[in-house]
């Protein structure tokens, strides 16, 4: 708790518990260790190089722990524990919220703490049990399973269009306003897209950029540019009309993709909450 609030004030805060026992505690294990576990400022608490060892291993057998009890009781039809769940602020305001409303209802017994970040996350290092991702995934570490299929589209206005024209070529690109969203990993200022001759790329910009797909979204329909945006998010405004798809040819292939540590891969209420996600987007997507 500690490492994650970078503060013994906010830590004792959401335990409930005083600052001075947390403080206590601390001192206590680097006796016990012998090291200095933590860097206190009068602004923030980080690790020392002995402390993100030891964090890590913490989090490791309390994981472990997890495990044991799900192995010897009934959690394998009743799945418990506490979950920590990532994805980006879009899809995890409009869809994944929603989906753990429901598992939540089905699963009473696994507490489920959902963060929403837009940019790249570390998950074991952050200790999250699963990142609920709308990118590629590169890390030799994690598995990762595909859980939804997902493009992303270029689109603009009607209005935008009638004025600025209709974009001919992938290179038409580079004349036109585009709306640029800096979200997790992806490039800035630049789109690969898939097309009629393979993956190609264009430098692209405008007059507006976000670092939340939902604010480029609604700049979109006001008539300010082109967006590529994924269909999950935009499918609503193209059938609606307020959007209209531009170089209908291209798309980036954006699926959702399960990510979590290898050691949870036996993780009964991961698995759990993992098929459930992907029974809830087939049918809510």
């Amino acid at each position: 708790m500690v490492v994650r609030k970078e503060s013994f004030a906010a830590s004792a805060l959401e335990l409930g518990v005083s600052r001075a026992l947390i403080s206590k505690r601390i001192a206590v294990l680097e006796k016990l260790l012998n090291v200095r576990l933590l860097h206190r400022t009068t602004r923030k608490v980080s690790l020392t190089e002995s402390g993100h060892i030891v964090y890590l291993w913490a989090h490791r057998l309390l994981e472990d722990a997890e495990q044991m009890v799900e192995a010897i009781s009934l959690a394998k039809v009743s799945p418990r524990g506490f979950l920590r769940i990532c994805t980006s602020s879009g899809f995890g305001r409009n869809h994944v919220s929603r989906a753990i409303s429901a598992m939540a209802q089905q699963y009473p017994e696994i507490e489920f703490q959902l963060e929403l970040l837009d940019r790249p996350v570390d998950i074991i290092r952050e200790g999250f049990d699963l990142d609920i991702r709308i990118s590629a995934v590169h890390e030799k570490s994690l598995i990762a399973r595909m859980i939804a299929q997902n493009v992303r589209v270029l689109c603009a206005s009607p209005a935008y269009l009638d004025k600025a024209g209709t974009p001919n070529t992938l290179p038409d690109l580079a004349s036109h306003k585009c709306i640029v969203i800096r979200e997790r990993d992806l490039e800035f200022g630049r789109w690969r897209l898939d097309g009629p001759h393979g993956v190609e790329s264009v430098r692209i910009g405008g007059p507006l950029s976000a670092n939340n797909g939902e604010i480029a979204h609604r700049w979109a329909m006001d008539g300010h540019g082109i967006i590529l945006r994924s269909m999950w998010d935009v499918g609503p405004s193209l059938k609606s009309g307020e959007l209209k798809r531009v170089l209908p040819d291209y798309h980036q292939d954006a699926n959702v993709w399960a990510v979590y540590p290898s050691r949870l891969s036996t993780s009964a209420k991961v698995r759990v909450c993992v098929e459930f996600l992907q029974k809830w987007l087939a049918s809510n997507v």
